[in-house]
């Protein structure tokens, strides 16, 4: 909007937490972007200091612009409406935002000589008003200044006089004025035909029994905080951006452009903590910040490794192995590697089986393992086995702690998920559940249980010819429907559980074995790992769970036979990790689904898991069946090769097709392994056995 001679205010943008102070700026230089050069004067005849202010602050809190920069700033005027010759950019508002930083900012003689120069003021006396009135509690005069702002009757007015009305409300009650407060909510606030819930929480307010149970009760500030400002933005909405300007545009559409930066940088993995933004150029990171080299070997398992994760302090990592053992490392992730001191501190030796699951506590304080139906809770402290469970009656598959810490969940394919207290006591059970869960996790917000597994159909009736479905099945159909008599197909399922409740909220079938799912930190997303077997290619899919739809679809690695897991990692879960039975680490960038890094070192034989640290961005850890564990970082200065682990043969051989479980091993206290095996099994419910590696053996 142009200037004219009666237009003497022009209101600051309020921040919402304090007034505009001086801050640092820079000068710009002659130029203004035009083919066309105009002699300009900054309408000074002697230099001002950088911040200061020739004038009161009152005179700019109260939004006007010193006469004298009015009276001796030499107008300019520029050809065309947008900014460049060659740019979209609408001059006007740009000139505008630029006004209202600068007084956010707290060079208010700065914005108010560019409203001089260009001719253009920030906003009108009427939007000065406005503010006042809601800053001044001025309630009647605030909804008459609705109106001339361009708020007209329908849903806007009503709502806008509705947030006036229950801010005047609550301030009365806040000054012990209950009648006055009784009056706006019968004569202001219902006849706006609020929610009727909405409005009974607010009649309950008047039983509060003094200011600061109100304010706790509805988390409100009250008069003296920033209610008011915040009232300012909710109102904001309502009244057209172009008379009104919404706070900080400026800054919030450089937030915009930073972000969008971000998301388009396939390495970003900068930690908040060490975030660093430059307006002169445009975010990139560096491929050598990102983890791609192994920094550390761990070698102490006697076999293959099977699954691994950190603590949640990221000081600790526990490795679960075939050979009977847990093992929980130290790591020092805060050093240079170089300098890093990482042991062994514990082996839990009293398994009798392979450990296939490990899982952390809250606390870091117990660590649950899994070696078939058997359950161990060990204190990470001293190394005890503090208790055994066995109401599973098949494999352990998947074993995840409730957020609160409170208890935790197992899951097996004897079709059972239970429900245990921490310290081990049976607290619930789904019951028979439809799948062989062969993996399962709580949601961050706990919500939900999210389970993947196998799902019987109903058998076939002799001399049936089978639809196709399109699913992989365990006992896939045959050539004819002779062949397929009196048997029973099977399809993999996800299924999402309410929490509360344990009954499902909805099952989605996916072709091809899943073996593994995870949920990102804002439960939003989970991420399933598919085999493939005779049918569709591997992928590992990013299923929406609000939508239920598959969003992004990773590929590039081979999963066919074996359990392999992924997970999130680095900053806001910006990367998709996984193993793969190439015996490589695979790395995509997650939004965009495009495969960063095939990382080699492992041996021969998969790579069964990954994990990444939670306490270090640029760290994570993968097991392999080559027996050793590597833990990756971005290259160290002086970058050093630690070679190939040891190349092992297929250390599943055999157990497909059998009918017994897969052998196992014992584990114990803080002593080495030793070489003890033993071999045993039951089978369940007439169904193979599962050995940990092999997916193959799974279904």
């Amino acid at each position: 909007m142009r200037l004219s001679e009666s237009d003497r205010d022009s209101a600051l943008s309020v921040s919402l937490d304090s007034h505009p102070e001086p801050g640092p700026s820079s000068l710009a230089g002659p130029s203004n972007g035009h083919k066309t050069s105009l002699l300009k004067t900054n309408g000074f005849s002697q230099p001002f200091t950088n911040g200061s202010s020739r004038h009161s602050s009152s005179d700019a809190l109260d939004g006007h612009a010193p006469e004298k920069h009015r009276s001796s700033v030499t107008r300019v005027l520029l050809p065309g409406k947008t900014l460049y010759d060659d740019s979209y950019v609408d001059r006007e508002e740009f000139v505008r935002l630029i006004i209202q930083s600068l007084r956010d900012v707290g060079y208010v003689e700065s914005a108010a000589t560019l409203e001089a120069e260009s001719g253009y003021i920030m906003e009108t006396p009427e939007v000065a008003e406005f503010r006042r009135c809601i800053l001044d509690a001025s309630w009647d005069s605030a909804v008459a200044a609705l109106v001339r702002l361009g708020v007209t009757e329908g849903e806007g007015l009503w709502d806008a006089k509705f947030l006036i009305a229950k801010q005047k409300y609550l301030e009365y009650l806040e000054a012990g004025k209950p009648t006055a407060a009784l009056h706006v909510l019968r004569n202001e606030l219902a006849p706006l035909n609020p929610d009727e819930e909405h409005l009974h929480a607010l009649s309950s307010l008047m039983m509060c029994s003094d200011p600061e149970d109100l304010r706790q009760q509805i988390g409100w500030d009250g008069a003296g905080g920033t209610s008011r400002r915040r009232l300012l933005m909710d109102i904001q909405q309502y009244i057209p951006s172009s008379v009104m300007i919404p706070q900080r545009r400026f800054a919030t559409l450089l937030e915009q452009a930073r972000a969008y930066q971000q998301s388009q940088c396939l390495y970003h993995n900068m930690p908040a903590r060490d975030q660093s933004y430059s307006l002169y150029a445009d975010h990139l990171c560096d491929r050598n910040a990102f983890p791609r080299v192994t920094t550390t070997m761990l070698s102490q398992h006697s076999d293959e490794v099977w699954n691994l994760e950190w603590s949640h302090s990221g000081r600790y990592l526990a490795t679960a192995s075939k050979d009977k053992t847990a093992i929980i490392w130290r790591v020092e992730y805060e050093k240079h590697p170089q300098s890093r001191r990482v042991e062994p501190v514990l082996t839990l030796r009293d398994h009798p089986y392979p450990v296939g699951c490990v899982a952390w506590s809250l606390d870091d304080s117990i660590l649950l393992t899994a070696a078939e139906h058997f359950i161990r809770l060990w204190n990470t402290r001293t190394g005890a086995c503090m208790r055994v469970l066995d109401q599973h009656t098949d494999v352990v598959t998947a074993l995840a702690w409730l957020p609160d810490g409170s208890g935790f969940i197992s899951g097996g394919l004897d079709r059972k998920i239970i429900l245990w207290d921490a310290d081990g006591k049976l607290r619930d059970s789904w019951g028979r559940t439809p799948i062989r869960v062969t993996d399962l996790v709580v949601t961050p917000d706990f919500t939900r249980l999210v389970a993947v597994g196998m799902y019987d159909l109903p058998s076939i009736p002799p001399g049936a010819i089978p639809q196709d479905s399109g699913a992989q099945s365990g006992a896939g159909p045959g050539a004819n429907g002779g062949a397929n008599a009196n048997k029973t197909t099977a399809e993999t399922r996800i299924i999402i559980y309410d929490l509360t409740t344990k009954q499902p909220e909805s099952s989605i079938r996916l072709d091809g074995e899943l073996t593994s799912v995870k949920v990102s930190a804002d439960s939003q997303y989970a991420l399933i790992n598919r085999a493939s077997d005779n049918g569709p290619s591997a992928e590992i899919h990013l299923l929406d769970l609000g939508t239920e739809q598959v969003v992004r679809k990773y590929s590039g690695h081979s999963h066919s036979k074996h359990v392999i897991r992924s997970c999130f990692g680095g900053v806001e879960g910006n990367f998709i990790v996984s193993g793969s039975e190439d015996g490589n680490v695979y790395i995509w960038h997650r939004d965009t689904g495009t495969l960063l890094e095939v990382l080699t070192g492992h041996g021969d034989g998969s790579v069964n898991s990954v994990a990444w640290n939670p306490a270090n961005e640029r760290m994570f850890a993968s097991c392999s069946d080559d027996h050793d564990v590597r833990i990756w970082e971005p290259p160290p200065v002086a970058e050093a090769e630690n070679g190939k682990g040891k190349g092992k043969g297929r250390w599943d051989a055999g157990v497909e097709g059998s009918s017994a479980s897969a052998s196992g091993a014992g584990a114990g206290g803080p002593s080495p392994p030793t070489s003890s095996s033993s071999s045993g099994g039951a089978v369940a419910e007439h169904e193979v056995g599962y050995g940990m590696g092999s997916t193959t053996a799974l279904f």
